[in-house]
């Protein structure tokens, strides 16, 4: 059984390798050439083709406190439908973005990917015998990662069964077994996630099988501190409406910037919503004052921050 710090490493591992952040990036938003999976989105990177995106956004629309449920509800068919045009709907993409900043959101990322990873990871774990922390987020990272059977059965018919091996041995050579598949895959886009092996079998040579804290894993800290912060990314004030956006230095960011730019991009503005105000921000602004007839300033007052960011007129 391990600990919740434990389970948290485990994870925050796979995180790293799913986002490149120790907790996960929960408002990430991803396309790869290639990816069957389409669009790919939240902490463990869900997808569109599996279904498993168009689940997740289900249970957080039919939360009566989710923040972008009404909006978000709006594209519940064509997740259900798998349409693959959602791949390149930037309004769309910015929603998800900015759900993030969302509480709701977070906890139903955690949730969700508990019930359809973690539980079943560990499930498939103890049937192996596999008890280390270590080695539950090598297994867990199989079922994120895709082809946990295939590669167990691989592993079995190289070296045997778990039970007649021992676990540190059997783990090893799982590891050799799955690098060796993906370095080779036809697939272009999974050659390259070998790496996520070589991180493990570099716990490994350390013996680092309890996960111990502080753990460095692909030039990341994972520490009582980095587990305990705000996931990156997110933002939890500015509230819209309490400052005068502008290009400034250091730069703006916050929850403001960010509801100014999906409301910009639900009318139609070519905008990525990063939370961040910077130069194309502002000719955004300018070029929407221009066209409503408003001084062409680039700076968003209060009123024009009110006026975007009432996202509940934005029509369907």
């Amino acid at each position: 059984m391990l600990t919740a710090t434990q389970k948290k490493t485990a994870e925050s591992i796979v995180n790293l390798f799913e986002t490149s952040q120790v907790l996960g990036d929960y408002g990430m938003v991803t396309l790869i050439a290639g990816d069957t999976g389409h669009l790919t989105f939240g902490r463990s990177q869900t997808t569109l083709g599996s279904g498993n995106l168009g689940k997740l956004l289900h249970l957080y629309c039919c939360n009566g406190g989710a923040a972008f449920g009404p909006l978000l509800s709006r594209y519940l068919p064509r997740f259900d439908a798998c349409d693959t045009a959602l791949d390149h709907d930037g309004a769309l993409h910015n929603l998800l973005r900015a759900s993030a900043d969302d509480p709701v959101m977070r906890d139903m990322q955690d949730a969700f990917f508990d019930e359809h990873y973690w539980q079943p990871a560990m499930r498939a774990a103890s049937r192996e015998g596999v008890s280390s922390p270590l080695g539950a987020a090598v297994v867990y990272d199989s079922f994120v990662h895709g082809a946990w059977k295939a590669m167990r059965d691989r592993c079995n018919a190289r070296v045997g069964s778990l039970a007649s091996v021992g676990e540190q041995r059997w783990i090893e050579n799982y590891v050799a077994t799955r690098r060796a598949w993906l370095a080779g895959h036809a697939r272009s886009d999974l050659r390259p996630t070998a790496y996520r092996m070589d991180a493990f079998q570099r716990l490994i040579d350390q013996g680092f099988w309890n996960l111990e804290l502080p753990l460095v894993v692909r030039g990341q800290e994972i520490s009582p501190a980095s587990l305990a912060a705000l996931p990156p990314g997110c933002y939890d004030g500015p509230p819209p409406g309490s400052r005068v956006l502008a290009v400034q230095s250091p730069i703006q960011r916050g929850l403001d910037v960010r509801r100014v730019q999906v409301g910009l991009s639900l009318r139609g503005v070519d905008i990525k919503a990063d939370g961040l105000f910077g130069q194309t921000s502002a000719r955004c602004i300018k070029a929407w004052q221009a066209a409503k007839g408003l001084p062409a300033t680039g700076v968003a007052d209060v009123a024009l921050v009110a006026q975007l960011c009432a996202l509940d007129e934005v029509p369907v």
